[in-house]
């Protein structure tokens, strides 16, 4: 059955403003914070410090926002996350409505790491942390960190877009999904 056999509603509302006004303006603070990271340090710190802040918000909107939003939605436990692992070497993952088990890790890791990296970066600022090298290769290192867990989630999203045919990325930008056929989790 394809994506346009489906009867019912031809899109599927998922991705509700504030997660998807979060995730954009948080792609664009790491950015800015990326791009600022050498020569412009004031502004670096405010890309940074509103990274953090988007990422804060983003916590309480995963405890009380919509269905797809909450991480009890899309934050599962161990055993289904690797039999989804499996299936995806396997070649026949399940798709998701929401988060798929390994994206929900995913956004667990991401915000995971661009907390530590806004902390390390404050406490860097800090009179009693200022200057201490071992801090500043810690920030470093947590922003490389973070680098390779964007490209990881890029390429992922890239190939569940390519696997199930469908524009993950539009997705994020406009809310909507297919609708759920008859494998799909909900």
């Amino acid at each position: 059955m394809s994506k346009s056999d489906h009867t019912g509603p031809s899109r599927l509302r998922v991705w509700d403003w504030p997660v998807r006004l979060m995730h954009w303006s948080l792609v664009t603070s790491v950015a800015g914070a990326w791009i600022a990271r050498h020569r412009l340090d004031d502004v670096h710190a405010y890309w940074g410090y509103a990274a953090l802040c988007i990422v804060g918000l983003r916590l309480g909107w995963g405890l009380v926002g919509g269905r797809y939003a909450r991480f009890t939605q899309f934050v599962r436990p161990w055993h289904p996350t690797w039999s989804y692992l499996w299936g995806v070497i396997a070649g026949h993952a399940p798709r998701y409505i929401g988060h798929n088990p390994l994206g929900g890790w995913m956004v667990v890791a991401l915000m995971s790491c661009l907390g530590l990296l806004g902390f390390t970066g404050w406490l860097y600022t800090t009179d009693m942390f200022w200057g201490y090298g071992w801090l500043a290769n810690l920030h470093w290192g947590l922003a490389w960190v973070l680098l390779a867990l964007v490209a990881l989630h890029v390429s992922g999203v890239v190939f569940t877009s390519f696997k199930h045919r469908e524009n993950l990325v539009r997705a994020m930008l406009t809310g909507n999904k297919p609708p759920a056929g008859p494998t799909d989790v909900v």
